[in-house]
C-alpha cells in the first residue's frame, strides 16, 4: 500500500497546481477581455473623452532642403554620365583617326546617309 500512496499523492499534488494555474490564467484572460471591450467602447463612442495619438501619416513632415538635395544629386549624376558619353565619343574619334587616318567629308556624308 505504502507504494501506491506517493505516486497518487505527486500525481494530486500536481493536478491542484495545475488547475490553480488554469484557474488563474482563464480568469486573468476574461479580465484583459472584459478591460479591452471597455476601452474600446470609450475610444469609440467618445472620441473627445480620450485623445488617441495623431495618425501617422500626419506625423511625416515634407522636407524641401531634403528634396532640393535629391534634385541636385540626380542633376550632377546626369552632368557627370553626358561627360563621359562626350569624353567617351572622343575617344573612339581620336582612336579611329589615330588607325584610319582622318575622316573625309565625303565619307562622314556617305556614313549618314
Amino acid at each position: 500500500m505504502s507504494i501506491l500512496v506517493g505516486p497518487i499523492s505527486g500525481a494530486l499534488v500536481a493536478g491542484g497546481v495545475y488547475y490553480g494555474f488554469s484557474n488563474l490564467i482563464s480568469s486573468r484572460t476574461d479580465q484583459h477581455r472584459r478591460d479591452l471591450a471597455y476601452l474600446t467602447q470609450r475610444l469609440s463612442e467618445t472620441p473627445t473623452l480620450v485623445q488617441g495619438p495623431p495618425r501617422a501619416a500626419s506625423l511625416i513632415k515634407h522636407n524641401d532642403l531634403a528634396s532640393y538635395a535629391k534634385a541636385k544629386w540626380n542633376q550632377d549624376i546626369e552632368t557627370l554620365a553626358a561627360g563621359f558619353r562626350h569624353w567617351d565619343r572622343r575617344a573612339v574619334d581620336w582612336a579611329r583617326n589615330a588607325l584610319y587616318g582622318p575622316a573625309t567629308p565625303a565619307a562622314e556624308a556617305g556614313k549618314k546617309a
